[in-house]
């Protein structure tokens, strides 16, 4: 008996022969067999074994396929739902807990799912990512645009065969797969955003505090739990209304049923179009529903349908620098009066009335509120007219202090002397100095140790006091400075300084030096270099006085006789001023002769100053032999009469304590009579 041709495709994938094969087959490994009575007549039933002999050798998921219902195969084969646009993610568990079959059928609902979605950039788009301990995209929102490429890349997974982080897969989602660079759609384009999780097993992670932040995030999440699933897991992640969000499906083998309900739930009527929404501004459709949405600067009210005008100058956020003011969905800046609103329109800017030209004011414009106001420049007042200002007569109106006179120049005043004498450095005293006197002054200042610090600045402020008198300036007076110990240093030449200010602020800047004395190295130094025109000094044939003024406190540690005659025999006329332990040899060697001029003496420091007014006297060419004039009568001098008085004193007081002494004692010399007083027996009783 010849056996039965093969069975035709269209007579093995009946709906009749599917359910008979399911019902009394059971899979063995290597083959297939019957597990009962067989359905069906013996002839028939024998042929069809023959025909199932032909399948044992094709690849198990492909004859799982095969098994499938035909009715599912078809089952999207009607018209595509068109809900408007979507983005819908796919969240596929493919842990270990889900077996190679299963997995297939899964594969088979995500592409027959497809085929019931309007797919396009402007229609759904779709994405599918995987998981089971670690999470992978499959393909994103942005990859396909064709159906046929989803599902080339829904065949080809591979499943991960791990753990169950569902949670992991819901915050991959949410912030990855429903992202702009993935391929969504921006909120504002208000897309329904929606995730199908389809889950066999109980999560092994949190999943209730992600879910709730993807939902709070505009999500929309279905929960489909697939036989071991835990249905409180699924409630915890899926959106309200639960009997709309969660769906649990008894095996894999109902799956496809259940796609055929899930479908019919996405691709509900378009309740928007139907017009009977309700919604006051805008209606957006979602799977199986609406929602009612509002137009920018509006928000929903409590009935979900109409909205509300959103004021946005409540917020504090406006920026508005006076007066906020709301409009529906919008708001704008308003200044109070006498503003007028910046480019950026929030900042307020005072409305400048003098901008306008017709303030007429002789000095200034403010602009106030209420329009324009002149004010004058300061030393000055403003008149009746409010407009025209004159100026303050600064001396009548403060304490100005000037020893002479006093002449107001607008912001300040300043003090003047009268013909002859020159402004101190306080600016308001006078003091007769060289106004007219052309001289090459020379100082030389002590810097040794026996000085000390403190005294050397008391001398630095003589010197200045010395320059306040002088008319420095390089027509004028010019004024040197060499500072000497055991050696010297030029501080500043002749020719350095144009104004007095300059030079005592130069004076103010010499460091002291210390160390020993050398009187007569610094008289050498003047004589061969300081008067020099190279330093400043001017040619001889101009006939400018050279003086030179030494400042000494103590006695020479070298020979100052030879470099004291050179000086003079130069032309120079030397000064000489000791100060404490100066000696009165060596200071009538350095000056120039008589030196009851040239000589000047203080006991200390701190009482040089009564020394200026002789000082000026002597060294000013229009009062003293600079000029070329006669000296003055020294019988008529006062402090010479005061210097003999005091001599005489000290004569008398001498003679009365030493009336004889004997030839040959301590005291002699040579000859007979009192004896004469020691120089430092009158160093200290010069005149002042």
């Amino acid at each position: 008996m010849r056996p039965p041709p093969p069975l035709a495709p269209a007579a093995w994938q009946s709906p009749a022969w599917a359910r008979c094969l399911r019902r009394y087959l059971v899979q063995l490994p290597g083959r297939l067999r019957p597990s009962a009575p067989l359905c069906g007549r013996a002839s028939e039933l024998s042929g069809r074994l023959s025909a199932m002999r032909g399948l044992l050798c094709w690849p198990l998921p492909v004859l799982l396929f095969l098994l499938q219902p035909w009715e599912t195969l078809s089952q999207f084969a009607g018209p595509r739902c068109r809900t408007g646009p979507l983005d819908l993610v796919f969240v596929i568990d493919s842990s270990r807990s889900v077996r190679p079959f299963e997995f297939e059928t899964m594969r088979q609902f995500l592409v027959g799912l497809l085929r019931g979605l309007d797919v396009g950039p402007n229609a759904t788009r779709v994405g599918v990512i995987q998981y089971s301990s670690q999470v992978q995209s499959v393909f994103p929102l942005g990859a396909f645009s064709r159906r046929e490429d989803m599902e080339r890349a829904i065949r080809a997974l591979v499943p991960l065969a791990q753990g169950t982080m569902t949670g992991l897969a819901i915050q991959y989602a949410m912030n990855v797969a429903f992202s702009v660079a993935e391929g969504a759609r921006p909120p504002e384009a208000r897309v329904p955003r929606i995730a199908v999780i389809v889950t066999d097993g109980r999560p092994q992670d949190r999943v209730a505090e992600v879910a709730a932040q993807a939902r709070a995030r505009g999500i929309e999440i279905y929960a489909v739990g697939v036989q071991r699933a835990d249905v409180g897991s699924l409630r915890a992640m899926a959106s309200p209304p639960l009997d709309e969000h969660v769906f649990l499906v008894e095996s894999f083998n109902l799956i496809q049923e259940f796609g055929q309900q899930f479908r019919g739930r996405l691709c509900g009527k378009d309740l928007c179009a139907e017009g009977r929404h309700g919604c006051q501004h805008q209606c957006v459709s979602t799977p199986g529903t609406f929602r009612c949405a509002c137009n920018p600067g509006y928000q929903l009210a409590e009935d979900n349908k109409s909205c509300l005008a959103i004021d946005l100058c409540t917020g504090g956020t406006h920026g508005c620098e006076h007066h906020c003011i709301s409009s529906p969905g919008s708001y704008f800046c308003r200044c109070r009066a006498g503003f007028v609103l910046q480019q950026d329109q929030r900042s307020c800017r005072a409305i400048d009335h003098c901008g306008f030209g017709n303030h007429s004011c002789q000095h200034e414009c403010v602009s106030t509120f209420g329009g324009p106001r002149c004010r004058c420049r300061e030393g000055h007042d403003l008149l009746p007219d409010g407009r025209s200002c004159q100026a303050r007569d600064l001396c009548n109106g403060v304490d100005h202090g000037c020893e002479f006179q006093c002449v107001s120049e607008g912001l300040s005043y300043r003090c003047l002397c009268p013909e002859g004498q020159q402004l101190q450095a306080d600016g308001k005293s006078c003091n007769r100095g060289c106004r007219e006197g052309h001289v090459d002054l020379v100082l030389l200042v002590d810097g040794s140790k026996s000085v000390r610090p403190q005294n050397f600045e008391l001398v630095k402020r003589f010197v200045n006091q010395i320059v306040d008198f002088l008319d420095v300036s390089p027509e004028g007076t010019r004024v040197g400075l060499v500072q000497f110990s055991s050696r010297v240093r030029t501080e500043f030449p002749l020719g350095r300084y144009g104004t007095a200010a300059e030079v005592k602020q130069a004076v103010l800047a010499v460091e002291y030096m210390e160390r020993g004395t050398m009187t007569g190295l610094a008289l050498r130094h003047m004589v061969e270099h300081s008067f020099s025109e190279a330093q400043g000094a001017r040619p001889r044939a101009l006939n400018v006085p050279r003086v030179g003024l030494v400042f000494t406190d103590g006695r020479s540690q070298d020979d100052i006789s030879v470099w004291a005659r050179r000086a003079k025999e130069e032309g120079i006329v030397m000064y000489a001023v000791g100060v404490g332990k100066a000696v009165e040899e060596e200071l009538r060697q350095i000056a120039s002769e008589p030196a009851e001029l040239h000589v000047s003496y203080s006991p200390d420091f701190g009482t040089m100053t009564h020394l200026l007014e002789n000082l000026r006297g002597s060294i000013c060419p229009e009062e003293g032999i600079g000029a070329g004039t006669e000296l003055r009568n020294l019988c008529e001098c006062e402090s010479l009469v005061e210097f003999q008085g005091r001599t005489l004193g000290a004569l008398e007081k001498l003679t009365q304590n030493h009336i004889l002494l004997r030839v040959g004692g301590p005291g002699w010399r040579g000859g007979v009579g009192p004896p004469r007083p020691s120089a430092a027996s009158l160093t200290a009783h010069w005149p002042s």
